[in-house]
């Protein structure tokens, strides 16, 4: 995290609330904004933030947007791996339930392929020469084969959609070095430099803010409503040249400059693993549309290359993105929403890298390195 007052690099514990799948997870550099905990959270478990009606919203949220490539059968066969997970982190995801409804597929999946079988066999049959009525009990036997193979089709689609939208809600399986339980088990990995030490009583950022005239959250709060914010003067300048920086410094590491869509269609969004319409969402999502704002880069960039083949040649793929993010803070009653933090708009420069699974690790590591050597070029006290 970072901010116009310190940062903070750790590894945090699995928190306490149900997450949906995360499947891509960078460092990010952030500006005026809450921060976004590590892998183990994701954007969503949404409920859908927008202006349109509530059955606009309803009808939006009966089917998942895209058909999520899950390995059920690995699901299935590490039952209680997958159960533990869930437990450590606190979601609420049906695990017997999408494993019920994996089973009752794979059953009328077969029924469907021997329905479908005996359907081409009565048309083969009808190929060659046969008496008047033999072609015509052939002809009643694939009408009601095809209503049947019909019927059971549309079972399948509807079960598949059921399947989907209970099993996209599954997370991937957290790293093994994460630790379990709330922020008082959180591991501090490092810590670089002290925190400094003043003879005089320390204002936060809010209090320094106003009185040199930085921001304005009132006049926001007219135009826009809570948890929103005016930049003012140097903090203007100051945001635009840490963003400035960071691009340039990022640059320099190999990592390609980007600016990104701001609204991304729903499918790109449930893609990167996040539920936009779902219960308690921080995504907001605009009514009558398949659009999302992006609550980070890291879906627009995410969604560069999809449905795309990359040669193994061009990997690893790094790019650094530049972004404003809108987020509703949906559950974010108790936590640091003083001043600066948990806005709903907020600018952020964002690190993602394309790689192959098995560097996914080395990457990580990468991406972690640059982000401690730009605290340290600031001079900033970070753990």
């Amino acid at each position: 995290m970072m901010g116009l007052h310190g940062c903070t690099l750790k590894l945090a514990s699995v928190p306490n609330f149900s997450s949906p799948t995360f499947l891509f997870k960078t460092p990010t550099l952030r500006f005026q904004k809450s921060p976004l905990s590590r892998p183990i959270r994701a954007l969503s478990s949404s409920a859908l933030v927008q202006t349109s009606t509530t059955k606009a919203t309803e009808d939006q949220g009966v089917k998942p947007q895209w058909k999520a490539t899950i390995d059920f059968k690995w699901i299935k066969d590490n039952k209680e791996a997958v159960a533990a997970n869930l437990k450590n982190r606190n979601s609420d995801a049906d695990l017997n339930l999408v494993l019920h409804l994996y089973d009752k597929m794979f059953t009328l999946q077969k029924e469907v392929e021997r329905v479908r079988g005996e359907r081409n066999a009565v048309a083969n049959k009808m190929k060659g020469k046969l008496e008047q009525s033999e072609r015509q009990r052939l002809i009643e036997e694939g009408k009601n084969l095809k209503e049947g193979l019909a019927a059971l089709e549309e079972d399948l689609a509807k079960l598949n959609d059921e399947l989907q939208q209970e099993a996209q809600c599954i997370p991937n399986m957290t790293h093994p070095d994460v630790p379990i339980g709330g922020e008082d088990c959180s591991t501090i990995r490092k810590m670089v430099g002290s925190s400094p030490k003043f003879s005089f009583p320390v204002k936060d950022h809010l209090q320094l803010g106003k009185e040199l005239d930085l921001f304005d959250f009132d006049a926001a709060a007219e135009v826009s409503g809570s948890k929103f914010y005016y930049l003012k003067n140097e903090a203007v300048l100051l945001e635009m040249a840490l963003v400035n920086w960071t691009l340039s410094e990022v640059m320099k590491r190999g990592f390609t400059p980007l600016t990104t869509p701001e609204l991304v269609r729903s499918s790109v969004v449930e893609k990167c693993g996040f539920q936009p319409r779902a219960n308690n969402t921080q995504i907001y999502s605009i009514a009558d549309s398949d659009q999302c704002l992006i609550g980070t880069a890291e879906i627009p960039v995410g969604g560069l290359h999809m449905d795309s083949i990359l040669s193994d040649s061009l990997l690893p793929l790094k790019y650094v993105a530049f972004s404003h993010c809108f987020r509703t803070e949906a559950g974010a009653a108790g936590t640091a929403t003083r001043g600066l933090y948990r806005v709903h708009q907020f600018s952020k420069v964002e690190m993602f890298i394309f790689c192959r699974p098995e560097e996914s690790e080395h990457y990580h590591q990468e991406l972690i390195t640059i982000e401690e050597d730009l605290f340290s070029s600031l001079g900033l006290h970070f753990k």
